[in-house]
């Protein structure tokens, strides 16, 4: 018996060393991967360079010695190949800042609740109908003691401590954390690659089928949000997403946390990128404690 284990596992070893000098694998052939299907087509977006491609356009605030513009493509909506026309610097102060998921959650949660109005109101006990008299005596009868039969212990009375509506959710985040939620909001789109940057909003035609088919070339997911700093904007697109659900177009002085995060992709302008550089960065260096942002400030940025 052990003899004929000894023959078995010596055949088995003898086996596997030969196919492994043969160049064949161990797995059974339906685990085995197709030597065509092992090396897959790369189908990711090119990492912009500057040795490459032109710079359309550099950071014109300071950039920290310690820390780098991040570079993205500029795109066009002239035509869908019209892809990688240059690239495009961003300030790390606003587009690569420190990725703080609960200050993005605290921004979402006040955008949806500081303009919430409940209507919800019950009755209480002195605005139910009925209940004027004594249900019964105080003594005698051998039952409880009542005094109205609309108390919140009686079927259809009032109801203690229930909504009494309309109630506010009125309540505002300091200026620097809301600031800080639209940072790390277009920190996340960079970094997911759902961040694209166009030289302006023209289009060659108003057809709503064109901008859907130039979104799914260039593979912007199921939801589009096109942000630019002018509040007119051009007749062709103005066409093209009104009868959209899935692309909607905002000024850039409404851009907000809750609509990029609806969204699946942001697409900005690059006089977009160059507002909210000025504008966020401007609320790093104002002094609060000594002049509140409800007053008015001179130094702050505007744009036409």
């Amino acid at each position: 018996m052990f003899r004929v284990s000894v023959t078995f596992c010596c055949r088995e070893l003898g086996k596997r060393w030969c196919s492994g000098l043969a160049g064949e694998s161990g797995l059974p052939p339906n685990l085995r991967i197709v030597p065509n299907l092992v090396q897959l087509p790369r189908t990711k977006r090119l990492q912009a360079t500057e040795s490459d491609h032109p710079v359309l356009r550099k950071c014109d605030a300071v950039v920290p010695a310690h820390l780098r513009p991040q570079l993205a493509w500029v795109e066009s909506l002239r035509s869908p190949e019209d892809d990688h026309l240059g690239v495009t610097e961003l300030h790390p102060d606003v587009f690569a800042v420190h990725p703080r998921m609960d200050i993005l959650h605290e921004v979402e949660v006040w955008q949806r609740n500081f303009k919430r109005i409940s209507h919800a109101k019950v009755k209480s006990r002195a605005e139910v109908r009925g209940g004027g008299r004594k249900p019964w005596g105080q003594k005698g009868s051998g039952r409880a003691r009542h005094g109205s039969i609309r108390s919140p212990l009686w079927r259809g009375g009032g109801i203690c401590h229930g909504p009494r509506g309309p109630t506010s959710y009125y309540y505002m985040l300091p200026m620097k954390v809301r600031v800080m939620g639209l940072k790390i909001a277009l920190t996340f789109k960079l970094a997911q690659d759902y961040l694209h940057i166009v030289d302006s909003l023209e289009m060659p035609s108003p057809d709503p089928k064109f901008l859907l088919d130039l979104a799914q070339y260039r593979h912007w997911g199921q939801s589009v949000l096109i942000v630019d700093v002018n509040e007119e904007f051009p007749e062709n697109i103005l066409q093209a997403t009104a009868g959209l659900k899935t692309v909607n177009i905002i000024p850039a002085i409404g851009l907000n946390v809750h609509s990029m995060l609806k969204h699946e992709s942001l697409v900005l302008t690059l006089d977009t990128v160059k507002f909210l550089e000025d504008t966020l960065l401007w609320h790093d260096s104002r002094f609060t404690p000594l002049y509140p942002f409800k007053l008015p400030y001179r130094d702050f940025p505007k744009h036409a």
